[in-house]
């Protein structure tokens, strides 16, 4: 629907609503006729005052809050003078009179009485009236009462039925939420069938609007609450990860140790626990480095520009090929990234399973490995070279220049294995610490192995 279509039926809705809180007539419906007011007549006496006055006296008697009205009429003008209980009252006499034929104006002198009794004698009366309305619905108040009861204790035993509910969906979260909802809905039914029965359906359209409403304001004012609730329930469907998965979360990374109701909790790389609301995690860019346990591992090395790269990269790929965590297939290769001002830049990439392999362990060891084969094949990893330029020194004696120190470098296995000099294998200490924790926590934790994932 195009926008001023849009605004067109806006503005015309707004019309109808104004006319029909301004009480025009709706379509389709013949307004009524205005009537004009009544002409004076001419032959208005003293006789036919009295008889309006009498008529008043006897109308106002029938009413215990206008039976002390008093009633004075000359020439159709009608005086109500004397004390009524409270602005009610006082509008309903002068409507009164104003309906008797042969009156021409009503002059309303009453005064709204201000003293307690008056004002609470009314009051205490229908308070009574109400206590007698109670004390005769009194039996059918207790069997709505006992049917609500009885509704929401049926509700209650079928939603305790646990295991039913949770084995009936592959989910126990969403197992408990219909457990919640059938206790709300046989309350609900209670309340309707209670309301039936007393006979007050148009206060149970009220209470239902007023909910409506309610709804309405409580949906705004919980809108990130309720987001984090349905994202929840949306992850514990999904399963987008497992327990102890190595994932990154936008920026947060760490193993994974729970999905609750309201938030993922990750085990940081260096112990500390992180947690991240479920609103969050729904909608980040997840990486999962476990559902793959093949990883790429890359590093830079710089060779003398003067050496011959390929030569380079072919000793460099062979040092991490002999490696023995290293995978034969895919296998590494060596490229020429970018040729600077003193030298050659090659990038080197291998794969590892990470399931026996830890991911910077291995990095290390194959940077170690490959920059000690170039350098013992005689390639040269240059320092950068600075230009510094003096116009004026001060003049200084010459003294003796220390002889160069060399810097020893480290031999290459003599059997030409590449060994390395700690081990690669993946450190289970975090591992170990998310199984303590899980295992003596009582916090729910909506993943589970036995479910799908995404």
């Amino acid at each position: 629907m195009t926008s001023p279509l849009r605004v067109l039926l806006a503005v015309c809705l707004m019309l109808i609503i104004g006319l029909a809180a301004a009480g025009a007539p709706a379509w389709g419906q013949t307004p009524e006729p205005v009537q004009d007011p009544p002409a004076i007549r001419v032959d208005n006496d003293a006789g036919s005052d009295a008889a309006i006055a009498a008529r008043l006296t006897r109308i106002f008697a029938q009413f215990d809050a206008l039976s002390a009205v008093e009633v004075r009429v000359t020439e159709g003008v009608v005086t109500l003078d004397g004390m009524v209980a409270d602005r009610a009252d006082l509008d309903q006499a002068e409507a009164i009179a104003g309906r008797v034929e042969g009156v021409v104006a009503v002059r309303n002198e009453l005064v709204a009485s201000v003293q307690l009794g008056e004002r609470v004698s009314p009051f205490l009366a229908q308070m009574k009236a109400l206590w007698r309305s109670v004390l005769d619905s009194g039996p059918l108040v207790v069997l709505s009462l006992v049917i609500v009861l009885v509704c929401a204790g049926l509700g209650w035993w079928v939603a305790s039925f646990n295991r039913f509910w949770r084995g009936l969906t592959p989910n126990p979260f969403v197992g408990d939420l219909l457990a919640q909802l059938v206790r709300v809905v046989s309350l609900i039914i209670g309340i309707v069938l209670a309301l039936n029965l007393m006979g007050a359906t148009a206060l149970l359209g009220t209470v239902l609007g007023g909910a409506g409403v309610l709804g309405i304001a409580v949906g705004f004012a919980l809108r990130d609450t309720l987001e984090n609730y349905i994202s929840s329930i949306m992850l514990s469907l999904r399963q987008p990860f497992r327990a102890n998965d190595h994932v990154v979360i936008d920026s947060h990374e760490g193993k994974v140790v729970r999905l609750t109701s309201r938030a993922t909790v990750l085990m940081t790389l260096d112990g500390n626990h992180l947690r991240i609301p479920n609103m969050m995690v729904f909608r980040a860019v997840i990486l999962n480095y476990t559902r793959n346990p093949q990883r790429r591992l890359e590093f830079e090395l710089g060779v003398d520009a003067e050496d011959d790269p390929e030569a380079a990269i072919k000793v460099g790929v062979a040092a991490l090929a002999d490696l023995d965590f290293t995978l034969s297939d895919p296998a590494p290769t060596g490229v020429i990234v970018a040729v600077g001002d003193s030298n050659i830049i090659l990038k080197f990439t291998g794969w590892i399973d990470q399931k026996d392999v830890d991911f910077l362990k291995g990095r290390s060891a194959a940077i170690r490995v490959a920059k000690m084969a170039i350098e013992s094949s005689g390639f040269s990893l240059p320092e950068p070279i600075y230009r510094l330029r003096i116009d004026q020194m001060p003049d200084l004696s010459p003294t003796p220049a220390s002889p160069p120190v060399a810097r020893p470098r480290a031999a290459a296995p003599a059997d030409g294995s590449a060994e390395t000099v700690q081990s690669v294998r993946p450190d289970d200490h975090i591992d170990r610490t998310i199984e303590a924790e899980r295992r003596d926590s009582s916090e729910e934790n909506l993943l589970s192995s036995k479910r799908p994932i995404e």
